[in-house]
């Protein structure tokens, strides 16, 4: 896609990867709705990153969980930018086992309601907008929560609920795709252990033990946790250099999901 003249709405923006995914677009030229909801203390913060850009911006505060505040989050952008291109859905709740304990109906309800439906009523508002583009982009990030759930290292950081949520994301992306075709592409970032997301800069991390912590390290074949920079470049790549990619699911986690299996040496055989 060429960057010119693009508009793009990134959820969860106010501050980590989504703030992060948001600065990445605007130094490409491209005009960003910004879409928060909690954490005004960072507000000022967000205006004055962006302000230095020079590049036009938008920040609008909706609360995504009321699914009829959605269709005028989309108008919003519409009636400022005039068009809509590139759909970032990235929102969600959450999941710490070592946070939250057990979920009540409350916070399972909640986590579901936030980390895969409004991603659905999101994408369902913006599809017209986005297939008149006719280069239209769309992202989801999830997690391998999706794929490990709560087990093994990771055990004291993804919940039942979140998993499961973000397991029905995958499937969203594939139907989304075959909707959106041939004007929309639709693909999804599954990251791993990411500053701001799970890793450092969480409440969660910081109550997890050092040994803990050193478990999941250990079991991430590149021996680190992920950076916003990380999933930045992901993004970038596939907005820019990835025109006949997708329905596909790009797996940012450092090898965690592998990591768990050991290769056996080459035995010597018997001929």
């Amino acid at each position: 896609m060429k960057t010119e003249n693009k508009v793009a709405l990134v959820l969860g923006s106010i501050n980590g990867i989504g703030k992060g995914i948001g600065l990445a677009l605007a130094k490409e030229g491209i005009f960003v709705a910004l879409n928060y909801f909690d954490r005004e203390e960072m507000l000022d913060e967000l205006q004055q990153d962006f302000s230095k850009l020079g590049t036009s911006y938008l920040i609008i505060r909706t609360n995504l969980l009321k699914t009829e505040k959605i269709q005028e989050l989309v108008e919003n952008v519409i009636r400022h930018f005039g068009r809509l291109d590139i759909l970032i859905n990235n929102i969600e709740r959450g999941g710490w086992p070592v946070v939250h304990g057990p979920y009540t109906c409350d916070q399972w309800d909640l986590e579901i309601s936030t980390t895969l439906r409004a991603k659905q009523w999101v994408f369902e508002c913006s599809l017209p907008y986005l297939k008149a583009s006719g280069d239209g982009i769309v992202i989801n990030i999830s997690s391998i929560a999706g794929m490990v759930g709560r087990s093994g290292p990771v055990s004291y950081i993804f919940n039942e609920g979140y998993s499961a949520a973000n397991r029905g994301i995958s499937l969203l992306t594939e139907t989304w795709a075959r909707i959106g075709a041939p004007e929309v592409r639709v693909n999804e970032i599954m990251t791993g252990i990411i500053e701001t997301r799970h890793g450092e800069k969480t409440r969660g991390w910081g109550l997890l033990t050092d040994v803990q912590k050193e478990a999941i390290i250990d079991h991430t074949l590149v021996k680190r946790t992920g950076t916003i920079d990380d999933v930045v470049k992901a993004v970038c790549f596939l907005i820019k250099d990835a025109p006949f990619m997708t329905g596909s699911v790009l797996r940012l986690d450092g090898g965690y999901v592998l990591g768990g299996e050991k290769v056996s040496p080459m035995p010597e055989g018997v001929l």
